[in-house]
């Protein structure tokens, strides 16, 4: 038996959400706790998963906020570090009426850049049944040597390997570094969920089967899931390609954390599967399940503390499926 079900290495961060105005006029905002990776271990928390977080907040009040957010929600703080001297990774999103975002990023640096090699401790990677990372802690040069540090020993050790591209342009200083991280995640991963705006930056196609064969050609990813928001989802598996619509059922707040939530289904599900054993009912009832917890995500403001319970999540597959 290993200790984690799923550690997880790279941002944790404070997005600042709007929630209106004040009576003077102003803008009123609201820290929800994030990050992607983060957000995934929030998840896999509320289907009763054991998890680890690996990555680096500020000494400041916006790191204890994350710290004490994580102690509440008994999400692993064994590989958490902080920064004495830059402070934790702020971000400001904006949403619009159909639900989609707009990220402004206060990070130049943030205390999330500043994670080292020597700070990740490969036993914590080794000692998991599965290690997920995406690609901002490859956005500067030293979190990104902890990561493919962290890479190897998962690696090494056997441990299952997830990746989310999870692009967000604004961070990157040009866009052939972004794609060439995005190309070594895919390059390590038995697991990549991505998005069709993320294929289609990646290969250049349109059309999300069209851009995952392109990708599967090229990868060695043994599962690759593609989010069309609301279009639904596809699972690509061996010679299997498993479409599932999602749930339209009204109530979309804003959709950050989706994605991290459909992430998070995804891996909860093969924790009781053969990655190397699924049929297509498995891809089926996988997609089913994440689709229906990304949808209930959206409903609230915020992700870490946003995430449906796995009770929730069937009660709603009951009612509407």
């Amino acid at each position: 038996m290993k200790k984690y079900d799923v550690t997880a290495l790279g941002e944790l961060l404070i997005d600042f959400t709007y929630t209106g105005t004040s009576d003077q006029g102003n803008s009123l905002l609201e820290a929800n706790p994030g990050g992607a990776p983060c957000n995934v271990l929030a998840m896999l928390n509320q289907c009763g998963r054991t998890t680890n977080f690996i990555g680096k907040v500020g000494k400041d009040q916006f790191g204890d906020l994350l710290r004490d957010t994580l102690a509440d929600l008994k999400i692993g703080m064994d590989g958490l570090c902080f920064d004495e001297e830059v402070n934790t990774t702020l971000a400001f999103v904006k949403t619009f009426e159909n639900g989609d975002r707009d990220f402004a990023f206060y990070r130049n640096p943030g205390a999330d850049m500043m994670l080292t090699e020597t700070q990740v401790e490969e036993e914590q990677v080794k000692n998991s049944h599965i290690f997920h990372f995406g690609t901002l802690s490859m956005t500067a040069e030293g979190v990104c040597r902890a990561t493919e540090k962290a890479v190897n020993a998962a690696k090494e050790a056997g441990v299952l390997i997830s990746f989310d591209p999870n692009l967000r342009i604004p961070l990157w200083k040009d866009l052939q570094t972004a794609k060439e991280k995005m190309e070594y995640g895919l390059s390590q991963a038995d697991v990549c969920k991505i998005s069709e705006e993320e294929v289609e930056f990646l290969t250049g196609e349109k059309e999300s089967e069209k851009g995952a064969q392109i990708l599967r050609d090229r990868f060695p990813v043994k599962l690759l899931l593609v989010t069309a928001g609301a279009k639904g989802s596809y699972a690509f598996y061996k010679d299997m390609i498993v479409y599932q619509p999602s749930f339209k059922l009204g109530g979309t707040i804003e959709t950050t954390g989706a994605g991290d939530t459909f992430c998070g289904s995804i891996l909860h599900n093969l924790l009781e599967r053969n990655i190397d054993e699924l049929t297509e009912d498995d891809l089926k009832q996988m997609l089913i399940f994440a689709n229906a917890a990304a949808y209930l995500v959206t409903t609230k403001k915020g992700a870490i503390r946003s995430m449906p319970t796995i009770d929730e999540v069937w009660k709603m597959i009951e009612e509407n499926t």
